[in-house]
């Protein structure tokens, strides 16, 4: 494939729709064209191919060509979180060793506070776009740069090294959405996420590399993104399953014409099984659910037909070859549980984090995202949690997946986190805390029983406590960190089942 690009939509069909969120849309020409221009005013500001410029903006067209201005122009783009705060998005700059900004006027004063000091250039958005009489920028191919949320710790930036091939060279992403989703010049992709984060940003902007259109929105409703998929008669979409969730409490369901969509492509975070299920018997076959990462180590995928003949299943290899590894370092067969290792899907390397690097690949140089799991004969790869959030309790690993799985499954229950505290006895103890559904009782007892019923003495929860809301980020991942963090020391983890059951 060669003039994968917008430039070369916008030379054949400059009026095609390139963008749209809410009322504001953005042809192939004016994405050309204004990416042409903040790309030649960011090289007159002196920024040189692998540099990096900095993005602080809300959803909406115009944040596509700022990214493309760097995207064409051989530079690394960094898209940051929207709500960031001011320490979070210093520690970000500052590390990113960014050396320029673009931002909108909801962000410019938290990012002028956040950058101060640092040896950067702030730019707006209106004045990075604006036409400018500086030469053209070089037509190389950039790349962006993301930062992975992290299980501990300060976030790991990642970036690919750049080759800085010609402008509409790059077409290994591009060839994986057509093969696998059916992406090509006749997609009509809604993406509902916020645009700083990994899948939605890519998706997007490779389909702006063959003349798609993409459908955003400036904050997600499920109720509007069902009728965003009539009205623009959408043809691919992208979700995390608690859009999934959103979407089925509708209530009533709206009743839109859904003709047009053919695919539903979700990942970023674990589907609970009767949620997928529910969401095909709506939609009918059309979910396709990959596994991935910020990182790009490994890529697997299954249909809705691989998945209810396969049930739990994040697909197969795409691009790449899985091991499944013990606490040793040794290959493990088909069916026993392990690390998840990539190998033939490039190399990894965290930013100013050498000993993260080597910490994530092993004396094969294959890498992993940090996920356990296990593969049965036929392939298919199976996960069952983060090994950050493995809990030992008496020596036996317990992977808090199945036990949110169980609960998940429970009528009323609308969102749930388990994960390890302290226990003398045990070493840990599993802690588990439910989100109820509107005006749902607390039957602490009925729900400790019901879980009884599919699980195994060791991975009952011990504790288990009532909350209004868990934390999640809007690609719908727990933050599990920090409720590890806080309910460790609290000397009240709401209800114990021992004693529950000493009581009965």
């Amino acid at each position: 494939m060669s003039g994968l690009s917008p430039a070369t939509i916008a030379a054949r069909d400059p009026g095609r729709a390139a963008v749209i969120i809410d009322d504001d849309r953005l042809s192939y020409a004016d994405l050309d064209q204004q990416s042409a221009h903040a790309a030649a005013r960011l090289h007159a500001l002196g920024l040189q191919p692998r540099d990096t410029v900095a993005l602080l903006l809300n959803n909406s067209p115009a944040f596509f060509a700022a990214a493309w201005a760097a995207q064409r122009s051989g530079l690394y783009y960094l898209p940051l979180p929207a709500k960031a705060t001011v320490p979070e998005l210093a520690y970000l700059l500052a590390d990113s060793g960014a050396r320029a900004l673009i931002t909108d006027p909801p962000h410019q004063t938290i990012a002028a506070t956040a950058a101060a000091g640092l040896p950067l250039t702030i730019l707006s958005l209106a004045d990075a776009l604006a036409p400018t009489t500086a030469p053209p920028a070089p037509a190389l191919e950039g790349g962006d740069m993301l930062y992975t949320s992290g299980s501990t710790g300060r976030p790991k930036g990642v970036k690919r090294a750049l080759t800085l091939a010609p402008l509409g060279s790059e077409a290994r992403r591009v060839e994986r959405a057509r093969l696998l989703f059916g992406l090509d010049d006749g997609s009509i992709f809604l993406t509902p996420a916020p645009l700083y984060h990994a899948a939605p940003l890519r998706f997007a902007m490779n389909l702006l590399r063959v003349g798609g259109t993409v459908i955003g929105m400036a904050k997600f409703d499920a109720a509007q993104a069902l009728a965003l998929i009539e009205t623009h008669r959408v043809t691919h979409s992208q979700w995390v399953p608690t859009m999934f969730v959103r979407l089925l409490a509708l209530n009533p369901r709206p009743a839109h014409d859904l003709s047009s969509h053919i695919r539903a492509i979700h990942g970023a975070a674990p589907c609970p099984p009767h949620v997928k299920r529910a969401m095909i018997d709506w939609w009918g076959p059309i979910l396709h659910e990959y596994y991935s990462g910020t990182e790009s180590v490994g890529f697997t995928h299954a249909t809705s037909a691989e998945w209810l003949a396969r049930p739990g299943t994040a697909g197969r290899a795409h691009g790449c070859k899985i091991h499944i590894l013990d606490d040793a370092g040794q290959e493990l067969p088909p069916g026993q549980t392990g690390m998840v290792y990539f190998s033939g899907s490039g190399g990894l390397a965290y930013h100013n984090a050498p000993e993260k690097t080597a910490a994530a690949h092993n004396a094969q140089g294959w890498a992993t995202m940090g996920d356990i799991g296990h593969v049965d004969a036929d392939g298919y790869l199976y996960l069952t949690d983060r090994r950050a959030f493995t809990i030992i309790s008496g020596g036996v690993n317990i992977y808090p997946r199945e036990i949110e799985d169980a609960l998940m499954a429970q009528p009323g229950v609308a969102d749930c986190a388990v994960f390890g505290v302290p226990d003398d006895d045990l070493g840990e103890a599993v802690q588990a805390l439910v989100q109820l559904e509107p005006g749902m009782p607390q039957d602490t007892p009925g729900l400790l029983a019901a879980l009884a019923a599919l699980l195994s003495p060791p991975k009952r929860p011990r504790w288990l406590a009532f909350v209004a809301q868990l934390p999640r980020t809007e690609t719908g991942k727990l933050d599990k960190a920090t409720l590890k963090r806080d309910w460790a020391a609290r000397p009240d983890r709401g209800h114990c089942a021992r004693a529950l059951k000493a009581a009965a």
